[in-house]
């Protein structure tokens, strides 16, 4: 087995799942949680908009943090901050002391210690297989985190029914476990050169991406498409007001998108992409911005989970490409601030489309933000068509180059 092969992966799989199922637990119990308080789904963009803000702050000094210092290390600590995040939510539920202002303050700072977490992250995980099974890492890592997004939303959904000091106690735990599983992480792959805390070093990732337009594409296609066409965030105002189904439901519905993920990445796992991997990954940006129409337009609980599982199948083939490019055209040395810079491309598109969702839906209504949103993706992938063309015609992947020599173009001047 994959993971029993290479032990050291198989750790960093462990707690990315159990830190990645404690954070979408918690993840339905807040978007719940604030709904039922203000009834607004402002407030709900709301909750993108404060973790969006620290990953701004932060992401570059994060990115050289990872490449700088043990990214095991930086790694754990950060899955432990989120822990603590969720035992004071949990407090707070219990002791009904918590207002929405204390709900946004507690995300930010779990946001901030995400910011630090994805690029380390990232950096770490192709360190512990061979070169040529980093594509096959990555479907193993995308499966890992989407069963985590299976389950966490029908736990914390069902959880909630309970109090929501239920599935924030589940979450605190399950967050510990995971840091306390990267200390058994105990290779990081060859010693990188330490530069020093220069603008140059930390803005290196952003000149990198600047002159590789293939990488380029590929992240600015996924932060608009995501940014544009994410109607997650809204998911609280369908199970309530339109499909009528509950926090239950909720759940299933934070849920379905996963489904369709992990089948995906199962498939990749076993079928990794090896030719024509950019026209593949448009074909999947297109379907996934019809797959939000569709759901935006249903009315139906069959349909609507039948889409989101189709938008989170073709999202996933869009990750793993995506994902697989950035980390085998980068060095080792660079790719703690070069996945900062894909993290604030990328990661940040989904909190800030759940602010634009949640600013769009308060403006049109629901239906229409998310009608609206599925349309533009469609345009944005058009014209990237155009803009990107040698990302339409990139055919396979290259292997991985060593750590960048000084004065390389990968660590160009600014």
């Amino acid at each position: 087995m994959f993971l029993t092969a290479h032990p050291e992966y198989g750790f960093y799989w462990c707690a990315r799942v159990a830190s990645g199922l404690g954070f979408q637990v918690q993840v339905v119990a807040v978007g719940w949680e604030i709904y039922d308080i203000t009834h607004s789904t402002f407030q709900l963009g709301m909750v993108g908009l404060v973790q969006f803000i620290p990953i701004v702050l932060f992401t570059l000094v994060a990115g050289y943090v990872a490449d700088r210092y043990s990214r095991r290390i930086v790694y754990g600590a950060t899955i432990a901050v989120q822990s603590v995040g969720s035992a004071v939510l949990a407090l707070g539920a219990w002791r009904h002391s918590l207002g929405a202002g204390d709900i946004f303050a507690v995300v930010a700072v779990i946001g901030a210690a995400r910011a630090f977490q994805a690029p380390s992250g990232q950096a770490l995980m192709p360190t512990l297989v061979p070169p040529g099974l980093i594509p096959t890492a990555i479907a193993w890592s995308a499966g890992a985190f989407q069963a985590a997004t299976i389950v966490g939303p029908a736990i914390g959904g069902l959880l909630y029914a309970f109090g929501p000091q239920v599935p924030y106690t589940l979450a605190a735990v399950l967050s510990l476990a995971g840091a306390l599983l990267t200390l058994f992480i105990g290779h990081e792959g060859p010693a990188r050169p330490r530069e020093p805390a220069t603008a140059k070093s930390m803005l290196s990732g952003v000149h990198f991406i600047r002159q590789n337009p293939v990488i380029l594409g590929s992240i600015s296609l996924d932060l608009f498409a995501v940014l544009l066409g994410g109607a997650t965030a809204l998911l609280p105002a369908y199970a309530r007001d339109i499909l009528k189904v509950g926090p239950w439901g909720l759940g299933a519905l934070r849920a379905a998108p996963a489904v369709g993920s992990l089948c995906m990445s199962a498939l990749l796992v076993k079928w990794p992409a090896k030719a024509g991997v950019g026209r593949k990954m448009f074909a999947a940006v297109f379907a996934f911005g019809l797959s939000t129409v569709v759901f935006g337009l249903s009315r139906s609980v069959a349909l609507s989970l039948a889409s989101l599982v189709v938008l989170g199948a073709v999202d996933t083939v869009s990750v793993i490409i995506r994902t697989s490019l950035v980390q085998l055209e980068t060095p080792d040395a660079m790719r703690g601030r070069v996945g900062a810079v894909n993290m604030l491309f990328v990661g940040t598109s989904n909190l800030l489309g759940e602010f634009e969702s949640g600013v769009t839906a308060a403006i049109m209504g629901t239906v229409a933000a998310t009608v609206a949103g599925g349309v533009a993706t469609l345009v944005v992938a058009g014209l990237w068509m155009r803009f990107f063309p040698s990302l339409v015609s990139f055919d396979r992947f290259n292997q991985p180059s060593g750590p960048a020599p000084q004065g390389s173009s990968a660590d160009p001047a600014p």
